[in-house]
């Protein structure tokens, strides 16, 4: 199995390879071969630059505004998974208090008497001959 995200290179070497490109007057493929980097990595370096000096297509994100809705989306997923822990825990805890009402009203389907555990129809018989 082959990693696909490839190599991490420094902002600072990032910076200076956009530099490069855009004062060179090579095209991005030939600077990114003396550089040894993909040209595809290259060309999307030299496009963030351009969308964070203000200089992109319309609806380009900024790196800051990048990072801001990477940070937004993780906060959301820890928000969505607090939310399900918290359901489970409400509905466990609410079927615990209706299971403790139901056998103190004697509602349930079996009941405890002096330690023993009788059903329904058993505690209609013996309450019949114990009067």
């Amino acid at each position: 199995m082959s990693n696909k995200q490839g190599k991490r290179y420094s902002e600072e070497f990032k910076r200076d390879a956009v530099t490069l490109a855009r004062s060179s007057s090579k095209t991005v493929t030939e600077v990114a071969r003396e550089l040894g980097v993909s040209p595809e990595g290259l060309r999307s370096w030299v496009k963030q630059d351009q969308a964070d000096r203000g200089e992109g297509s319309a609806g380009e994100l900024t790196s800051a505004e990048r990072e801001e809705l990477r940070r937004l989306r993780r906060q959301n997923l820890e928000q969505q998974q607090t939310i399900e822990v918290l359901k489970k825990a409400t509905v466990d805890s609410t079927r615990q208090r209706n299971r403790a009402s139901s056998l103190s009203a004697g509602v349930s389907k079996s009941r405890v008497c002096r330690g023993r555990v009788f059903n329904r129809r058993a505690m209609m018989s013996r309450s019949s001959w114990v009067r």
